[in-house]
């Protein structure tokens, strides 16, 4: 794997026979969070307990930061970036990121193609090209405490089952949680609007005001019966909370975090596929890792990334050390769900449905202006036609056209 960068580097350094080695030094930047860093750092220790001519020394930056902080502020100063897909658009639009094409073979190009979760493989491809591999697959998904499931009850299946619960567990002292912090909101506007069949910008604007009136009014519903924190929350915040308290037994709609179902011990965390009838998927998340255009080291980092995302890889140390892979194999393979309390298979069918969310150039930036508009459209109410004309204006500006690379 890494003869090219071995020979590449065999000028000066540490003696190796005749010749003498320096390593290469890759800077990446992950998120802070084990998922993303604990498989990261293991891949490193490796690299660096081989002794091998390419090292990799990580940093890490808030999950903030990985979601909404514009990309060109860290790819001059890294070599490999964990980042979201909806920055791709704005990434191969100034050519931020080297593309991965040249590096793939047709036989691994199909092997990519055929191992993705859902979409997450081409939910890295813009502009003819793949920007970025999928390291980690997500999507929202249902948990629950399962030593806290009153006697007799199952996860809701549907919606209508979903607030019959969340009613009976108020009457016992319980709630259902819903992270509502802006992005999460914003995420659940796309994922219900997505359940109904509307798709941002399929129809022209962003959404039809049918949809949001009606995705808005199910959150205002949910928003009422769920845990009175749940506005503050994230993900990771309602997990940590539903690990660390007893009045949180269920959550229907959250980005699932597998480390809160391998966590050794109790308290724990089941999770399942989020309630919907028929059967639908949500708003796709994940991470990709991708190689910096300003590199000086472009064919070492594709190296690194392509064995970070290799199947086998990703189905040992990576869910080893607390991973959640992008690879479908991994997802599927028995010792790895064994091992994750059936994390993988009792989610598979949300992310195999998972709605993938625009990621034309400006989408990021629509995305974070209108996410506390959608919060509070939520937690306070207000003139649903307001927000969803300034919804459309606001995406129309950025909608794709064939100027900009995209579909007329």
């Amino acid at each position: 794997m890494f003869a090219k960068s071995w020979a590449s580097c065999a000028r000066a350094g540490r003696n190796v026979g005749e010749f003498a080695v320096v390593a290469i030094v890759l800077k990446g930047l992950a998120w802070d969070h084990r998922r993303c860093w604990g498989p990261l750092d293991a891949y490193a220790r490796r690299l660096k307990a081989a002794d091998r001519p390419v090292q990799i020394e990580w940093r890490r930056r808030s999950l903030y930061e990985f979601g909404e902080a514009p990309l060109e502020d860290v790819l001059r100063d890294y070599d490999l970036v964990v980042f979201d897909h909806p920055f791709v658009g704005d990434a191969a639009q100034s050519a931020l990121l080297a593309p991965f094409d040249d590096h793939l073979s047709p036989v691994n190009r199909r092997r990519f193609e055929a191992d993705s979760v859902g979409k997450s493989w081409v939910s890295y491809q813009a502009r003819g090209k793949q920007w970025a591999l999928p390291i980690d697959a997500a999507a929202q998904v249902a948990s629950f405490r399962p030593d806290l499931m009153p006697p007799g009850e199952e996860p809701p299946a549907t919606y209508e089952e979903l607030i019959g619960f969340a009613k009976r567990l108020i009457a016992l002292g319980k709630r259902i949680g819903l992270p509502l912090a802006p992005t999460d909101a914003m995420c659940l506007l796309l994922t219900f609007a997505a359940i109904a069949g509307e798709q941002a910008g399929e129809r022209g604007g962003f959404l039809p005001l049918a949809a949001i009136e009606d995705a808005v009014g199910r959150l205002k519903e949910l928003a009422r019966l769920a845990h009175p924190s749940s506005p503050e929350w994230n993900p990771i915040a309602c997990y940590e909370h539903m690990i660390a308290a007893d009045d949180v037994v269920y959550t229907p709609y959250a980005f699932g975090y597998v480390t809160y179902a391998a966590r050794a011990g109790a308290p724990f965390l089941k999770f399942a596929n989020i309630p919907a009838s028929p059967p639908a998927g949500s708003l796709l998340g994940g991470a990709g890792i991708g190689v910096s255009a300003h590199s000086r080291n472009v064919s070492e980092a594709i190296e690194c990334a392509l064995a970070l995302c290799a199947p086998d890889y990703q189905r040992g140390d990576y869910v080893g050390n607390g991973g959640q892979p992008g690879s479908l194999a991994a997802w599927r393979d028995q010792n790895v769900n064994a091992a994750t309390r059936g994390f993988f298979m009792d989610t598979l069918a949300t992310l195999e449905k998972a709605y993938l969310r625009p990621t034309h150039p400006g989408f990021v930036a629509f995305f974070r202006d209108a996410s506390t508009r959608v919060q509070r459209a939520i937690l306070e109410g207000g003139d649903l036609k307001e927000l969803s004309a300034w919804l459309d204006r606001r995406y129309e500006a950025i909608a794709p056209t064939p100027a900009n690379g995209g579909a007329p």
